[in-house]
């Protein structure tokens, strides 16, 4: 059951994304484009999921565990740093240029998708490469300061 529960919540996040039009690039191209034929019916899906998350998030400050036994790992974090401003500005313009985010990407798969295997090759190497600097900053003396730019 240890590995069936997280498979099954996979399958019904990306069912959802799918059913959503997250994972039509064109759709979410559509949404971004404010200045063009702006289509705003994926701002539903970002309520839905803002709500959820809200709840989900109330009730896990509760608890000391999860459902399934295991520890929370929360974010800790509470400063906006140049990492955290760099990683949002190459998402969102790799969001804007491909219309694709990794788990629409992942879903889309699927659906034999040259452009998200591309993306999800791409999205690998660059954690790929993350990974590895990462690791080479640490055996460094300056480990704090080599990433945080």
């Amino acid at each position: 059951m240890n590995r069936v529960s997280p498979f099954l919540v996979g399958l019904l996040f990306g069912i959802g994304l799918c059913l959503s039009g997250m994972s039509d690039p064109r759709k979410v191209l559509a949404f971004l484009d404010l200045g063009g034929a702006w289509d705003p019916s994926l701002s539903l899906v970002m309520a839905g999921a803002a709500a959820v998350a809200f709840g989900a998030f109330r009730l896990a400050a509760k608890r000391a565990t999860s459902l399934s036994g295991e520890p929370f790992h929360l974010p800790t974090a509470k400063s906006i740093d140049t990492r955290l401003v760099g990683g949002a500005l190459v998402f969102g313009v790799g969001w804007g240029l491909v219309g694709l985010c990794p788990g629409p990407a992942i879903t889309d798969l699927g659906y034999l998708d040259g452009r998200a295997a591309l993306f999800v090759l791409a999205m690998v190497a660059g954690m790929s490469l993350y990974s590895g600097l990462a690791a080479a900053a640490a055996s460094t003396p300056y480990a704090e300061t080599a990433l945080d730019g």
